[in-house]
């Protein structure tokens, strides 16, 4: 009886496969993710007391793409960029005030954000099934939302901060949901194949 061995009989879950590669990959993985995040957050429509950015999109991707685990260390560490007064966050922004003020409840979700999308894409909900990544896709700006909005109705309340933190953010949400997955579709998944006897 002859045993062959199978690596998976399932394609892997990110097209980039850094659960594979070594350390150092990992780490220039993380540095190139927070420019990543540090570039979307130049993208923005003012609005008060919360802009639009391309934030959750860059959050979203990045746990698709890098997975739970790595995601959240990615999305930590370009926080902390922010934190340590380099301009990354929205429109160039930095500093501790911007975690205190009405958008920290946004920033701390963002970690919790691309590891619900990286778990999810971990378990097929990827570019290989382009309707369950919109759908975790759209989770992960749900939830940003929530959080966000929860951290916002403590200060100027909650009928206030649903109509100014969460409702003008839907439609935004949908439309970087719908671009989020169309870009993990876009991206080439090779399949895993057998190892040798």
């Amino acid at each position: 009886m002859t045993d062959i061995a199978f690596t998976s009989s399932k394609p892997s879950f990110s097209p980039l496969r850094l659960q594979d590669r070594s350390l150092a990959w990992q780490v220039g993985a993380v540095v190139l993710g927070t420019l990543f995040l540090a570039l979307s957050s130049y993208i923005e429509v003012p609005m008060v007391p919360v802009p639009v950015t391309m934030q959750t999109f860059a959050v979203t991707l990045i746990g698709a793409l890098y997975g739970w685990r790595l995601g959240a260390v990615t999305i930590a560490a370009w926080l902390v960029e922010g934190a340590a007064g380099f301009p990354v966050l929205a429109g160039g922004a930095a500093g501790v005030a911007h975690f205190v003020g009405p958008t920290g409840g946004y920033l701390f979700a963002f970690p919790i954000t691309g590891a619900l999308v990286g778990w999810l894409a971990e378990r097929g909900w990827n570019g290989n099934r382009v309707v369950l990544a919109f759908a975790a896709m759209l989770l992960g700006n749900l939830a940003c939302l929530v959080l966000g909005t929860a951290w916002l109705a403590v200060m100027i309340g909650t009928e206030k901060a649903i109509t100014f933190g969460f409702l003008p953010f839907i439609v935004g949400g949908l439309l970087k949901s719908a671009l989020g997955a169309a870009t993990l579709m876009a991206l080439p998944h090779g399949k895993a194949k057998p190892a040798n006897p």
